[in-house]
């Protein structure tokens, strides 16, 4: 059984030249999907693949609706600190917690 390639693992260089070819070649094929298709199979990635690609590329262009590939980008870097500071708020108010117990059996007892 062969391992499946991830769209991880094709570099920018290709990632561009596929989106390229097919902004630039639709007009060759009957539609923009026939040229996704065809390149897809040229590239060795499914067409579900390269039409997010492309997807992307007309939003980092302004020509779709959406999130850009840097607004993308800020946005999980945020839920990533989000997630950081809601982990660092929890162990905190376990501390917190914690020592204000300790603090009442210390004074509770003679």
């Amino acid at each position: 059984m062969t391992a499946r390639k991830t769209a991880a693992n094709y570099s920018p260089e290709v990632r561009e030249r596929a989106v390229r070819l097919v902004l630039d070649g639709a007009g060759e094929h009957g539609s923009q999907w026939a040229a996704i298709g065809s390149i897809a199979a040229k590239i060795g990635c499914t067409a579900e693949t390269l039409r997010r690609w492309v997807r992307q590329a007309e939003r980092d262009r302004g020509k779709r609706a959406g999130p850009t590939s840097e607004e993308r980008d800020r946005i999980k870097a945020l839920e990533r600190e989000v997630r950081e500071l809601r982990q660092a708020n929890e162990i905190l108010r376990k501390a917190s917690a914690y020592f204000a117990l300790a603090e009442l059996d210390r004074r509770s007892k003679p």
